[in-house]
């Protein structure tokens, strides 16, 4: 029965490919305005749960749209409802709109000269991941399917959604405390669409990967006592520098010789070692903390499993202990192999079938991971790349760079996953 439905969906969808332009949308005649939008946001950027003034921003255009909004969700985050004239699914696009604590470094006329507070510092504020670019594109499509309400049999649900890059300590906030709250309910979500531009993709083209795409991301923390004593004579204590190598160096035997890495990539990375005040003291303890990146639930449960035996054991065997303590960040994010079969014909008739392109799993993280865990997602990337460049500047630089001729792609493939996904039988 599965198979038949699928075989129905597909063909359905195919037919839609042929069409071209099937809603006789112009998508044109909000592109002005959309990198208007940008570049407001990307001048006044906000830190994660610090996105007041742009919270207010999505509300009032949302509002202005006759969309019903409801503010405060995590702390910032916006939330948009539209029903459409006839009953159906709902389907759910996020948008992240937090900033990162980086000073900008170029001569754009719109460049972000803000400043603010992280962890106690002084520091620029930049959107140095292109999330303005995520609002604004979502903005948008909010107002293409508030003018197409005759078309949409269901409802959307816009997610403007704070703290993407974590919140400060001490905070809940992001995707995870969305998903808490019940941003996914009232009315339920059947499923969820979300993109990431990127600064090294060209504009005009669409990646994407079912299954695996983003790495979950944890964080570990080891601390490792030994015994203090003269740096004349290690044999009078027990060194937790000397146990703490052994122990990196046993770690990576993990990813070596037991992660199966033909099947998925995994890291294990630390990233930091403190320890001792002095060139002649063999401390007492050491602490090191770092990330775990894995794509596949079955790797990620072998690996912490492997972890927590082989710390405490690699310390004991060189007269010490260790504890370790493993933390989540973000879930894998999975993209529903059924719901991108489904959606990569309008992908195609949006793009260009040569446009849109399969890619191999990155080691980074999204928390989009944790809406994928509740309902189906299908999470892609979208190029922003001026076309020839040969040396893009990556995320989360100080002269990271978009261009916003990207943008109306972004606009036309999620407001067209929407309306075929939501007219789909």
């Amino acid at each position: 029965m599965k198979i038949i439905f699928s075989i129905l969906c597909m063909g359905f969808l195919t037919a839609l490919s042929a069409q071209g332009n099937q809603y006789n949308i112009d998508y044109e005649s909000v592109e002005d305005k959309v990198i208007t939008w940008r570049r407001d946001i990307h001048q006044n950027p906000e830190l994660s749960n610090r996105e007041f003034n742009t919270a207010a921003k999505i509300a009032d255009h949302l509002g202005a749209l006759g969309i019903e909004v409801q503010t405060g969700v995590a702390h910032t985050g916006v939330v948009g409802l539209l029903k459409g004239d006839l009953p159906g699914k709902v389907v759910a696009l996020r948008a992240d709109i937090d900033a990162l604590p980086v000073t900008e470094r170029n001569d754009l006329p719109y460049r972000s000269q803000a400043t603010s507070e992280f962890m106690g510092e002084s520091v620029g504020v930049m959107h140095a991941c292109g999330h303005d670019t995520h609002v604004a594109i979502l903005m948008g499509v909010a107002e293409i399917l508030a003018a197409q309400k005759d078309k949409i049999k269901g409802s959307v649900k816009f997610i403007f959604q704070p703290a993407e890059e974590g919140p400060p300590p001490g905070e809940e906030g992001g995707a995870l405390l969305m998903v808490k709250e019940g941003v996914l309910k009232n009315p339920d979500v059947n499923a969820i669409f979300g993109l990431h531009i990127n600064s090294q993709t060209p504009v005009g083209k669409i990646r994407y990967k079912a299954g695996g795409t983003m790495a979950a991301a944890q964080s570990f923390t080891i601390n490792v006592k030994g015994k203090q004593s003269h740096g004349s004579q290690p044999w009078s204590g027990v060194d937790p520098i000397l146990i703490s190598a052994k122990i990196i160096d046993g770690l990576q035997t993990i990813i070596s010789r037991e992660a199966n890495l033909t099947k998925e990539a995994a890291v294990i990375t630390v990233g930091k070692i403190k320890s001792g005040v002095r060139f002649n003291i063999i401390p007492e303890s050491a602490e090191m903390i770092g990330t775990i990146r894995t794509l596949d639930y079955g790797m990620k449960d072998h690996i912490n499993k492997r972890m927590e035996e082989m710390v405490p054991a690699i310390a004991k065997a060189y007269g010490g202990e260790a504890t370790i303590e493993i933390r989540d960040a973000t879930d894998i994010t999975f993209n529903d192999p059924d719901l991108v079969a489904q959606m990569l014909p309008t992908m195609q008739r949006v793009a260009g079938d040569a446009n849109v392109q399969t890619q191999k799993a990155v080691t980074g993280a999204e928390d989009f991971s944790y809406f994928q865990r509740e309902v189906p997602g299908f999470y892609f990337f979208l190029g922003g790349m001026t076309p020839g460049n040969t040396t893009p500047y990556p995320h989360h630089t100080p002269d990271f760079l978009i261009d916003d001729s990207g943008l109306l792609l972004g606009v036309k493939a999620l407001t067209e996953m929407s309306l075929d996904y939501l007219n789909t039988p």
